[in-house]
């Protein structure tokens, strides 16, 4: 090759691995990223300097511009979709207080010290105050790691090798396959099933009791509905029987809410009678996942004090973030049931207006609760609908869009978009129409 060629050779005027590692960019991006990352995408861009792809004096840069924002391949995305509670997106998302509260559990803290005495305290002692306060019905509380360990410890502790009376309607599969008596068999309880799938009677449960029934469970089908030719028996009703009435309700609503009279709530559940109530955390409460236990001070005190209970122990990131919902101000999910829908539509409009009118328009729309909470149940939303056609782009695009399509049109439901991320949905659309006229 001539000496000429050889000089203008791209590849021999690609930076040396060690001269790219040491631009003080770069070293600060390892501080925040850790080597790894970093280095993978130093090869990467020197691999497309080789290529005649980049240029020399661009590897630097290419190489800033391919790093992730954080150290987790989880990425931030929009949830525009139309769902609250959305479980393939994380269900709740937390609130700034919550999320403040986790930055500060992060480091050293006094989760299990009495600062005062100098001596152990009580594990998550202000979470569980908090909880106890939003539900003075329930003479304790305690916090797992998700709703279904929350059943699982009171059926290991109550009911092995015993058995549990429960409706057939109400065996439900809660998710990803996994099943409610599947989960109760699994930590040794026998089930005692009662009524047929749409219709159960109290005296069918007074007749399946026996000496070896450990409780009554009630299970409330969060994530379908039944109509037509039913009954079913309330937990008041359920709190006449001779046995423990265990109530999970799923959702995590901890007082009634105007919205969702179906959806039934730990205090009110209380009140009626039972005696445990197990809930998620992660759903209508806004929080982050866990398993809430609530009821009877000697159960809750038993159940705290089990061996199994020490697998399902929460950490101090889920205490905090606990804490700062119960206490701190609106968390997002609440707060997007509680949207007028004729604000959602004027802020639609001003986003379509953004977007250009040409590409979008402002539509009322309905969006759904999800997480499996109120099934059935709509809300009116609004949202700014788009052509279906930038779908793919929205979802691959930084950050990741997701919507939904319908009749044609793909729809940015804004119940679950916080404000602050409106300048984002507007950058994101007018890159994401680019992206789909360019091909």
């Amino acid at each position: 090759m001539p000496e000429q060629l050889r000089e203008a050779d791209p590849r021999r005027r690609t930076p040396r691995t060690d001269a790219v590692l040491a631009d003080p960019r770069v070293a600060a991006a390892i501080g925040r990223l850790g080597p790894s990352l970093v280095k993978r995408a130093v090869g990467q861009a020197l691999e497309a300097c080789r290529r005649g792809e980049v240029g020399p004096d661009a590897v630097v840069a290419h190489t800033l511009g391919e790093l992730p924002a954080t150290a987790s391949s989880l990425r931030s995305v929009v949830n525009a979709t139309g769902v609250v509670v959305h479980t393939n997106l994380g269900r709740a998302p937390l609130s700034a207080a919550a999320v403040e509260a986790v930055r500060v559990a992060a480091g050293a803290t006094d989760v299990e010290l009495d600062l005062l005495t100098g001596r152990r305290g009580t594990r998550g002692a202000g979470a569980l105050a908090a909880l106890a306060a939003a539900v003075p019905e329930a003479g304790g509380v305690h916090v797992v790691n998700n709703g279904a360990a929350a059943l699982a410890l009171v059926t290991c502790v109550l009911a092995r090798d015993r058995e549990v009376v429960v409706a057939r309607g109400e065996l439900v599969e809660i998710g990803d396959g996994f099943r409610i008596p599947e989960l109760l068999e699994s930590v040794g309880a026998r089930l005692r099933e009662v009524g047929t799938t749409n219709r159960v009677r109290l005296a069918d449960y007074r007749e399946a009791l026996g000496a070896g029934t450990a409780f009554v469970l009630k299970v409330h089908p969060s994530n379908f509905t039944v109509q037509g030719f039913t009954s079913s028996v309330s937990v008041a009703e359920l709190a006449t029987l001779p046995v423990p009435v265990v109530a999970d309700i799923g959702s995590g609503l901890l007082a009634a809410h105007p919205l969702l009279p179906g959806e039934p709530d730990a205090a009110s559940t209380l009140r009626a009678g039972a005696s445990l109530v197990t809930a998620s955390g992660d759903k209508l409460l806004g929080g982050p996942q866990c398993g809430l236990l609530l009821g009877e001070e000697d159960l809750v005190r038993l159940l705290r004090r089990h061996p199994f209970a020490r697998a399902l122990r929460v950490d101090k990131l889920t205490l905090a973030a606990l804490e700062a919902t119960l206490t701190g101000p609106v968390a997002p999910v609440p707060a997007a049931l509680a949207c007028d829908p004729r604000l959602s539509l004027a802020r639609a409009e001003r986003l379509a207006a953004a977007i250009g009118r040409d590409l979008a328009e402002a539509v009322p729309s309905r969006a759904a609760v999800g997480g499996g909470g109120a099934p059935g149940v709509t809300l009116a939303s609004a949202a700014v609908a788009v052509p279906a056609g930038l779908a793919a782009p929205l979802r691959n695009g930084e950050p990741p869009v997701l919507g939904h399509v319908e009749a044609g049109r793909l729809l940015l439901d804004l119940v679950a978009v916080p404000p602050e991320a409106d300048d984002r949905l507007v950058a994101a659309v007018r890159r994401a129409a680019e992206l789909f006229e360019e091909r």
